[in-house]
């Protein structure tokens, strides 16, 4: 079958050339190739203006990222050879390095599957699509994913907002197996039931597993706040660290109500206590009865989601860290995070030791962590590089 051309304009190629995948709208010679002409999805060949060959990839004439570049072997075209041979790519990788499967088993571009999202928990999945060339391909990509991990179970988690940029529908569906409730995973030794049909993203953040690995080695002393705290993640594990009061604070009472069923699942219960509200609201109120902690705890969701976002989000980053550092016992470790791709890393330790500053602490940063290697960064594509969390020590400003 032949695959229509995307020719681009003059001297257009060369990010592509350095390895990144996206193609913007104002980036095509559209008197060449009309952009019109490619419906939503379809594959293309997309070619420099002097039609020097770049690669295979597929089309949305409907999005501002117009094109996307998924293979750059002329003999590999987007098929079902294809999607199995990345499929094997990404599991040799995580088989590498995890013993249990539990893990990001795709992370779209850096696997070289743009628009798709694979979770692995066990013997069940849980798939997002948020492209229209993903979505046309979406038969050929269960097919694979099926004959490559024979899953019990398939969640398609497409209720993100992403698709609505893409014109697709939004939705949560069982598309392989009965849907049976709750789905189990374990970390670091402790065992969490997840919701695959309601959770957020895809039930479980595996992006910070890593990081809640790295909260061993600093001692979180009794008293530890978790903010945002979802379903335990970050709070369980300081709880099984050996802290005695450990306070969870999330706007979702379904969040904390899972918190909760967690604890006593691992016998975590009489340390672990929930707190429903706002987090700047909480935070405040615990600030102003006088409350004190050892160990801070912050994983709020994305506050710059957007380019336009910025200087909002920097606020709220900045509010949240003031906040988290005004509750914590003089030596107390913080540990923040940002999953803001527009903030750089930079940019977000300049954030908190302004916090720092206002607060009145001095701080020391003693690690860096990002995602996990189960969510690779392209090193040709900054935005696969997002997630930025700081350990830090806070002293008294003197």
């Amino acid at each position: 079958m032949h695959t229509q051309p995307l020719l681009l304009r003059k001297d257009q190629e060369r990010r592509l050339l350095a390895g990144h995948c996206w193609i913007y709208s104002n980036e095509i010679d559209t008197k060449a190739t009309p952009l019109k002409t490619f419906e939503p999805g379809q594959p293309v060949e997309i070619l420099s203006q002097s039609e020097r060959w770049i690669g295979h990839g597929y089309a949305n004439p409907h999005s501002l990222i117009c094109a996307r570049i998924v293979s750059r072997e002329r003999a590999h075209p987007l098929s079902p050879a294809l999607w199995l041979q990345r499929l094997h790519e990404a599991l040799a990788l995580r088989e590498r390095l995890y013993t249990a499967p539990f893990y990001r088993l795709v992370f779209g571009e850096s696997d070289g599957l743009p628009g798709l999202i694979v979770d692995r928990y066990g013997d069940r999945l849980a798939v997002q699509i948020t492209t229209a060339g993903m979505e046309r391909a979406r038969a050929e990509i269960l097919a694979a994913l099926e004959q490559v991990l024979r899953p019990q179970a398939i969640v398609l988690r497409n209720d993100t907002s992403v698709r609505e940029l893409e014109g697709l529908e939004p939705g949560v569906e069982h598309v392989l197996g009965e849907p049976s409730g709750d789905w189990i995973l374990t970390e670091q030794g402790l065992e969490f039931a997840i919701d695959p049909m309601r959770g957020q993203k895809t039930g479980w953040f595996f992006d910070q597993a890593e990081n809640r690995a790295r909260l061993a080695r600093y001692g979180v002393g009794e008293r530890v706040l978790d903010v945002c705290s979802y379903v335990g993640a970050w709070g369980l594990r300081a709880a099984a660290l050996g802290a005695s009061d450990v306070t969870c604070v999330d706007a979702s009472a379904d969040a904390l109500e899972r918190l909760q069923s967690n604890a006593e699942r691992n016998g975590l219960s009489a340390r672990v206590r929930p707190l429903q509200g706002d987090a700047f609201e909480v935070l405040r109120q615990l600030r102003d009865q006088g409350r004190r902690f050892d160990t801070v705890l912050l994983d709020p969701p994305a506050f710059i989601k957007r380019r336009k976002d910025e200087k909002d989000g920097t606020a709220a980053y900045q509010r949240l860290n003031r906040l988290g550092l005004e509750l914590l016992e003089p030596g107390g470790l913080l540990v923040t995070s940002s999953c803001s791709f527009h903030m750089g890393r930079d940019g977000f330790q300049r954030v908190v030791q302004q916090a720092g500053q206002r607060a009145g602490r001095r701080l020391q940063l003693l690690e860096t962590g990002q995602q996990g290697p189960d969510h690779p960064v392209h090193p040709a594509i900054q935005e696969t590089a997002y997630l930025k969390t700081l350990f830090l020590r806070a002293l008294p400003a003197a």
